[in-house]
């Protein structure tokens, strides 16, 4: 499909620079399929959305302070690491990668190097970081949280943004972008969940900052997506599948579950254990197997997630949406309001 299809006009003003607060006195705008009218809701309202025995999916990623600002000699470069190669390694877009060859040593903050190992074909490079510390004890020293960059473009980070860019249920340290669907759950409200009989379980998808990449290509046919690790136990593969069998929905927390899950079932939407990395693309005219609905915060024109809700919803209806949305005053992104999608 043309990834111009995609694209729509959003006033600047309505990008969330910071959460509100408390994080689930945010805005939930539901859709449902068909025709029926969309829902201005409060995120609050969620479980009287849902029905006892449906199953809510989070990711318990854990962000990183994994971007980095340094120099290779006089030379003053960025580095926002995306995936870990190994204890040591991780592949990294370079900011001034012009300036770096194969084997620079690369000069951070705190004490803290690394050498510019392998360039790769999509200009990012392999680190290998220097040292005996482990790679996360560097960072939390050197590293900053790395938020996406239409909000680092306006502002500074700070340290409230250690606390505001991770989720409740944070826990796998890997990822370098959060998981922003569940940035918006609190215990009063996981507990509100708890006594609708909505059950709760967690797999994870450690996000890479390829997720904030624009798609450079005029099809979506010709869009390579990066690969990101992900992990679902036998244990939350059985208890999803049960529900299922029971009539229950499973509905996931943001786009990051939704595909893990949709990597892990199979054509009969049975969903299996699965550990490795996931490049799965998903626009209009894919067949979804693995979830039945998603909460999931508003994306940026001609993403790869805003193709991804078109085709769980249709196109028409999420430019309708979007539309109502932004009339509607919702404020975008990764710190914005939530959708509620139930086709």
């Amino acid at each position: 499909m043309r990834v111009d299809l995609f694209d729509f006009d959003l006033p600047p003003e309505l990008i969330a620079l910071r959460p509100v607060r408390p994080r689930d006195a945010a805005r939930m705008l539901v859709v449902r399929g068909a025709d029926a009218p969309f829902e201005d809701r409060g995120v609050l309202d969620l479980p009287q959305l849902l029905e006892p025995g449906d199953v809510m999916v989070f990711n318990d990623t854990r962000v990183i302070p994994a971007q980095l600002e340094g120099r290779r000699g006089e030379a003053r470069i960025g580095a926002t690491l995306h995936k870990r190669v190994d204890l040591r390694r991780w592949q990294a877009f370079i900011r001034n990668a012009k300036r770096v060859r194969e084997g620079d040593v690369l000069e951070f903050p705190a004490d803290v190097s690394a050498i510019a190992e392998k360039r790769h074909e999509d200009g990012s490079f392999t680190l290998a970081f220097e040292g005996g510390e482990p790679v996360e004890v560097l960072l939390e020293r050197a590293g900053r949280m790395p938020l996406p960059p239409y909000i680092a473009g306006k502002r500074e980070t700070d340290e409230q943004d250690r606390k505001d860019y991770q989720t409740i249920f944070a826990r796998e340290e890997g990822a370098v972008a959060a998981p922003t669907a569940s940035l918006h759950f609190t215990q009063r409200l996981l507990d509100a969940l708890d006594e609708r009989g909505v059950i709760r379980t967690t797999l994870t998808l450690h996000v890479g900052a390829g997720t904030f990449l624009p798609v450079k290509a005029g099809d979506t046919a010709d869009h390579r997506m990066h690969a990101e690790f992900g992990r679902i136990d036998a244990e939350t593969a059985q208890l999803l599948n049960e529900t299922r069998a029971k009539g229950g929905r499973i509905i996931a927390a943001g786009t990051t579950a939704l595909r893990l899950l949709e990597s892990a079932a199979d054509e009969d939407g049975i969903i299996h254990p699965f550990e490795g990395d996931t490049a799965i693309f998903i626009t209009p005219g894919y067949r979804f197997r693995g979830v039945d609905g998603l909460m999931t915060n508003f994306h940026l024109p001609k993403s790869t997630l805003f193709m991804l809700v078109s085709a769980l919803m249709g196109l028409d209806r999420m430019q309708a949406a979007y539309a109502h949305a932004i009339a509607q005053g919702y404020r975008f992104y990764s710190y914005g309001d939530s959708s509620l999608l139930l086709p």
